[in-house]
C-alpha cells in the first residue's frame, strides 16, 4: 500500500544465515590484510611518538631543576658543590636521553623530532648555562653532542647484547642536536643570563653585569646575521633575546652612572626591586 516499505528478497532470510553468507562471498582480500598491516604500523609508531613525548617532558622538568640549581652559584659559599650537584642531574638527565637515543634506533629522528625538541632545547640550556658559569664562554653544538654518545653499561644490557656481538665492541647509542635546538636553547640562555646578572648585583658583584652584557652583545651580533633567512623559531627568539640584552645593558648603565651615588649595602635592595618587576613583566611566578 501507499506509504508501506517495500521488502527486500534478503529479508526472508535469519539475520545470522545473512552474515554467514556475506562472510563466505567476502573473505579476508589482500586489500585488508593490508590495512591490517598499516593499522599495527600506525598504532606502533603512535606509541613510540607518545613515549618520546613523557621522555621529552621529563628532560624538561629536570632540566629546569638543573638550572633552579645553577642560579644558587652567585650566593653559595662553596659554588664548587653547587657546580657538582648540578653535574650529577645532568648526568641523570642524559640518562633520560640514552633513552630516547635507544627508541630512535632504527628510526628517522625527524619524524619524531616534534616530540623530542622542546626537552632538547631545555637541555641546551642547561648545559649551556653551566658551561658558561665554569668557562665563561658559550659551548658548541658539537661538544654537546660528545657527551650524547652512549654505551651498554648496565649488566643486563652487556650480558643480552654479548650474545649477538660474538666477541665485537659493545654496542653504542647517540643522538644529535640539531643546529636548530642548539640556536633554541643559546637564545633562551640569556634570559638565564639576565637573571644571573640581577642577582650578582643584589649579591654586591660589580663586575659579573659587564662581562654578561659584552657576551649577551656577542650572541645577539651572531643571531642578527642569521636574520629571518633563518627558522620562524629562531627568529621569533630574536625579540627575547634583545629584551634581555636590554635589561643587562640597563643595568650596567645603572651601576655605571649612579653606582657611586648607591651605597653598596643597598644595591641588593635596588636590584631584587628590579628583578621582581622583570618577572612581573615575563609572567613569572
Amino acid at each position: 500500500g501507499s506509504g508501506g516499505f517495500r521488502k527486500r528478497k534478503h529479508d526472508n532470510f535469519p539475520h545470522g544465515q545473512r552474515r554467514e553468507e556475506k562472510e563466505n562471498v567476502n573473505p579476508p582480500s589482500a586489500l585488508m590484510t593490508s590495512f591490517k598491516s598499516f593499522q599495527l604500523e600506525l598504532d606502533t609508531r603512535h606509541d613510540k611518538y607518545e613515549r618520546l613525548v613523557k621522555l621529552s617532558r621529563d628532560i624538561t622538568i629536570e632540566s629546569k631543576r638543573t638550572i633552579f640549581l645553577l642560579h644558587r652559584f652567585t650566593s653559595a659559599p662553596n659554588g664548587e658543590e653547587i657546580l657538582n650537584e648540578s653535574e650529577v642531574k645532568l648526568d641523570a638527565v642524559r640518562r633520560k636521553i640514552k633513552q630516547v637515543a635507544q627508541e630512535l634506533i632504527g628510526e628517522d629522528m625527524y619524524q619524531f623530532h616534534r616530540a623530542i625538541s622542546p626537552g632538547l632545547q631545555e637541555y641546551v640550556e642547561a648545559v649551556s648555562f653551566q658551561y658558561f658559569i665554569k668557562t665563561r664562554s658559550l659551548i658548541s653544538v658539537e661538544e654537546i653532542n660528545k657527551q650524547l654518545i652512549f654505551t651498554a653499561e648496565d649488566r643486563e644490557e652487556t650480558t643480552n647484547m654479548s650474545s649477538n656481538c660474538h666477541g665485537k665492541q659493545p654496542p653504542t647509542w647517540s643522538l644529535k642536536v640539531t643546529p636548530v635546538d642548539y640556536l633554541l636553547g643559546v637564545a633562551d640562555l640569556t634570559g638565564e643570563l639576565m637573571r644571573l646578572c640581577i642577582s650578582s648585583v643584589g649579591n654586591g658583584d660589580i663586575d659579573t653585569p659587564f662581562e654578561l652584557s659584552h657576551f649577551l652583545r656577542h650572541i645577539y651580533d651572531g643571531f642578527t646575521f642569521i636574520g629571518n633567512t633563518g627558522p620562524y623559531e629562531v627568529s621569533k627568539k630574536l625579540y627575547t633575546l634583545k629584551q634581555s640584552l636590554a635589561k643587562v645593558e640597563n643595568a650596567c648603565y645603572t651601576l655605571k652612572v649612579r653606582g657611586s651615588e648607591i651605597p653598596k649595602h643597598m644595591l641588593a635592595d635596588v636590584f631584587s626591586t628590579k628583578t621582581e618587576l622583570i618577572d612581573q613583566e615575563e609572567g613569572l611566578p
